[in-house]
């Protein structure tokens, strides 16, 4: 390829403590945390709106956040949740059971009220938020591995913009790839990559219906058959649409033979949200791919619209609202980091000295295409050989958070130092929100003791978390982080 280049004077902003890349759950919640403890935060994303998935992404409901014996994520996340469910932006069906103690059961929410929480949250705290804004370059010291600045663009055009630490919250690894931190790719140092989801919100729906038709077919569930429609959870009603999906694709409904749906999550009274239908072999770090996923996954999600209406009963009035702006990416880059948590340390269920929060999440691996065989092996999976029982939890340690030997840069997110099957774990909104907890309270300590990211004292950490609400049930913690 032919290169061009450019050189040009811009802008130099005024030095911040701290830059975060991105608003994601990550990203929000480091800006707020360390603004919170008084560091000078700007955050900058590349939408009109914090949240990521949760909110362009229309993927509106939280993954599962306790064992069924207890909550296990506190801080931050808890407080969002919290607020949402005072402000009547949780689903109508959800009570606090929910996310405090309810086993491998999701949270719906109201994808406008979680908008307007973290613009509060954010707002009061202190934070500066740049929407619209997109981050371009870096200015690194590649001998200290030290990051003086980030050129960042919108409207406005270019500006530098120096700081004394960063975080990147991108989901891509954006920043810590413009940084020249070492990253592996998914499709580069993996055999595949997991498909994409363009998420869609719907109106129209009977959704007492739907509940009392779900609660039926329920058997063995923890609510007996037409008791507590409440308890119909999502793979509850995955069991009445079974039998549709499976008459619909024999009947030639679907462009493709995908047989995984997860089911429709209720976030309003008539309304609900579908993260389905896969767009396979899609590479998010490749424009020309993103944008024919774009384009295939708005065309899947009016098959899904006459699927429901025509074979699922409570859906007949259905009408598609609309899909998201982002699409619904599930991994492209990961940092190489101090520690790389592995299968090894989940299957072990293991707990870290500097683990800054705790999850009960199974290995959540899509199939990698639309055949019976890799349908069964994610179904195995998921639902049986990586999927924590009830009471159990695994740590996640702070060490995957900070890029191998970098002095003040660290990540948050889906970026997160981890292999294949942890990844499909820990990649979602909750424990994304906990590492941008960890993560923005980590860069506000470097700046106040010289603490590089690459060695920083991790028992003073955790003990600035639980202060914080970080729900941390380790015995033991350690000055020294997990490293590999």
């Amino acid at each position: 390829m032919a290169t061009f280049s450019f050189s040009r004077d811009i802008p130099v902003d005024e030095e911040y403590d701290l830059v975060v890349a991105g608003g994601g759950p990550g990203g929000a919640a480091a800006a707020i945390s360390a603004a919170r403890l008084g560091a000078k935060t700007l955050l900058v994303e590349g939408t009109g709106t914090m949240g990521g998935m949760g909110t362009s992404g229309l993927v509106t409901a939280f993954d599962p956040m306790a064992n069924g014996v207890e909550g296990l994520v506190g801080g931050v996340m808890r407080e969002i949740v919290e607020t949402m469910y005072q402000r009547g932006f949780l689903g109508p069906q959800v009570t606090p059971a929910f996310w405090r103690v309810a086993y491998h059961r999701w949270t719906p929410f109201r994808p406008e009220g979680l908008k307007l929480i973290l613009d509060e949250f954010a707002r009061d705290a202190g934070v500066e938020v740049r929407f619209f804004t997109r981050l371009i370059d870096a200015d690194v010291d590649a001998i200290s591995r030290k990051v003086n600045g980030v050129v960042i663009n919108n409207i406005e055009g270019h500006r530098y913009v120096p700081a004394k630490t960063f975080i990147d919250a991108t989901g891509d690894a954006v920043l810590a790839d413009l940084c020249g931190a070492e990253c592996r790719e998914a499709g580069r140092d993996t055999d595949q990559i997991m498909p994409a989801s363009l998420c869609s919100l719907y109106a129209g729906i009977d959704w007492d219906r739907v509940l009392r038709e779900a609660a039926k077919s329920n058997p063995d569930t923890d609510a007996p058959a037409g008791t507590d429609p409440n308890k119909a959870d999502n793979w509850d009603k995955q069991k009445v649409h079974g039998a549709a999906l499976k008459k619909a694709l024999g009947d030639g409904h679907f462009t493709q033979h995908d047989r995984f749906l997860p089911g429709m999550f209720q976030v309003g009274s008539s309304m609900g949200n579908l993260n389905g239908g896969h767009i396979f072999d899609l590479n998010a770090l490749r424009c020309d791919s993103l944008s024919d996923g774009m384009m295939l996954g708005r065309k899947i999600a009016m098959e899904y619209t006459e699927f429901y209406r025509k074979y699922v009963p409570g859906f007949e009035g259905i009408e598609h609202a609309t899909t998201s702006s982002l699409m619904g990416v599930r991994e492209t880059r990961r940092i190489v980091g101090e520690y790389e948590i592995n299968y090894e340390d989940f299957k072990a269920r293991r707990e870290f000295p500097d683990q800054i929060g705790v999850f009960n999440k199974a290995v959540d691996i899509h199939p990698y295409e639309a055949s019976e065989e890799e349908f069964e092996r994610f179904i195995k999976e998921f639902r049986n050989e990586a999927r924590p029982e009830v009471g159990e939890r695994y740590g996640i340690p702070y060490s995957i958070l900070a890029p191998k030997g970098w002095l003040n840069l660290w990540v948050a997110g889906r970026c997160h130092s981890a292999d294949v099957q942890v990844h499909g774990s820990i990649r979602v909104m909750p424990a994304a929100a906990m590492m941008g907890q960890a993560a923005g309270t980590a860069a506000v300590q470097s700046i106040r003791t010289g603490q590089p990211a690459c060695d920083l004292d991790t028992q003073e950490l955790i003990e600035t978390l639980r202060e914080k609400g970080a729900y941390l049930p380790q015995n033991t913690s350690s000055k020294t982080m997990t490293r590999q």
